[in-house]
């Protein structure tokens, strides 16, 4: 597999027949899934922007036999992917168990289906570097480092959980893993990834704070129906104004909510915003792990570089419903069985297997103790205690001697003087 370069897409692609077929087509068949391109400042309008493949911007026409045989990750990464997916798949599944027991309350939405994204990201960051989802946001966190007892606890609402049981499914947040949250409505944490972005380039440039391989990276992930929102283009017009280290990934699943993408939007070519506001777009296939890794990294390493944003468009498919609550009626048995032949896990353990990377009792293994570590995680999160009563106006009120409750532990706003604002703060 072929090193991904958008980063050298500095032309125009010349013309090419129009494309027939729904507006949901691609770029013809001939081009790779993973395709990028980046305009000229000044393009001759007889021309016009195209994707083209990784292999044409590297000034490859043809990659050598010998290169493509070699494996596109050693072993070692090759069943860190897989043990991730795995990890966020069978947590998912024990998720929807736990729902129908009544072991869980409000709306969960689940991952199943676009793991190669999270994982095909993540995987690659450091530390430092910040996550930030929506209200799809378990397998992120998982992929981040936080463990699956702190995920399952917070989604049963105890006060084990990464947010003491106060986020529930659509807030997970955890700041020794920075993950920055997951934001229930959409579009929110846009914005406050493009503040994280800002920050760590403040901290490189001004603070001198910065790791040795550069500025730390935010990744803000978010659906189809967020890029027609206007808080999205606010941010990638901000981002590239002041080169900030962050990558937009969209998880075009297809579908907001019941809405289909090809019905809510002009053009469904996501990606071509991002040339818009100077930035490379990137369309990648997002059932593909290795191909989703392959456009992570060299958007990972140029925002590290200090050479700004990057916008990723990965199309990928939830195998479930939106929510827990959603019966799945509105999307077609033939598209749905379409896609779950493309499970990503199912083409990584082929892939892994064909390469010889591993045996398949190996991974079984790892599919075993995966398997352990949710049962575990359940069992801790069912024995744990909920929440006390004194958490309820915790980070509510700007009090540092309780967040909102007296020296005498009681809580502030039943003094009766508090209503009217006399009573002492």
């Amino acid at each position: 597999m072929a090193a991904a370069s958008f980063t050298a897409a500095k032309f125009l692609a010349p013309a090419l027949p129009a494309r027939s077929g729904a507006g949901g087509d691609r770029a013809p068949s001939s081009f790779p899934a993973s395709s990028a391109m980046r305009p000229l400042r000044r393009a001759r309008p007889a021309h016009r922007l195209l994707a083209v493949s990784s292999d044409v911007l590297a000034g490859n026409k043809a990659a050598p036999a010998a290169a493509a045989a070699q494996p596109a990750v050693t072993r070692e990464e090759a069943l860190e992917l897989y043990e991730d997916m795995v990890l966020g798949r069978n947590f998912e599944d024990m998720c929807a168990q736990m729902y129908y027991r009544g072991k869980m309350f409000g709306f969960v939405h689940l991952y199943n289906g676009q793991e190669a994204v999270s994982t095909g990201f993540i995987k690659l960051l450091n530390q430092p570097d910040c996550v930030v989802s929506t209200y799809r946001d378990h397998v992120h966190a998982l992929s981040k480092g936080v463990p699956a007892r702190s995920v399952m606890a917070e989604l049963f609402g105890k006060a084990t959980g990464c947010c003491r049981g106060q986020g529930g499914s659509m807030h997970m947040f955890s700041e020794p893993h920075n993950v920055l949250g997951g934001f229930a409505f959409i579009g929110e944490g846009i914005p406050v990834a493009t503040g994280a972005a800002f920050a760590a380039k403040y901290r490189h440039e001004v603070l001198k704070q910065s790791s040795p391989d550069g500025l730390d990276v935010t990744i803000a992930f978010f659906g189809d129906g967020t890029a027609n929102n206007g808080q999205f283009f606010e941010c990638l017009n901000m981002a590239q104004l002041w080169k900030l280290p962050i990558i937009f990934v969209v998880e075009n699943n297809l579908w907001a909510i019941g809405m289909s993408h090809l019905r809510a939007t002009s053009d469904p070519e996501i990606w071509k915003k991002g040339p818009a506001f100077g930035m490379p777009g990137v369309h990648v296939d997002g059932m593909d792990v290795l191909k989703v890794r392959e456009v992570a990294k060299e958007a990972i390493d140029r925002a590290r570089r200090g050479e700004g944003p990057t916008l990723v468009e990965a199309e990928t498919y939830r195998f479930r419903g939106h929510s827990l609550a959603d019966p799945d009626e509105l999307r077609r048995p033939d598209e749905k069985s379409h896609y779950a032949a493309r499970d990503p896990i199912t083409q990584l353990k082929k892939y892994i297997i064909e390469q010889n990377l591993a045996s398949e009792a190996e991974l079984k293994s790892i599919e075993k103790r995966i398997d352990d570590v949710v049962e575990e995680a359940v069992e801790f999160a069912d024995a744990s205690p909920l929440p006390p009563r004194s958490q309820l106006l915790e980070n509510v009120f700007a009090d540092p001697k309780g967040f909102g409750i007296g020296p005498d532990g009681k809580y502030r706003c039943e003094d009766p003087k508090f209503t009217q604002g006399t009573a002492q703060v």
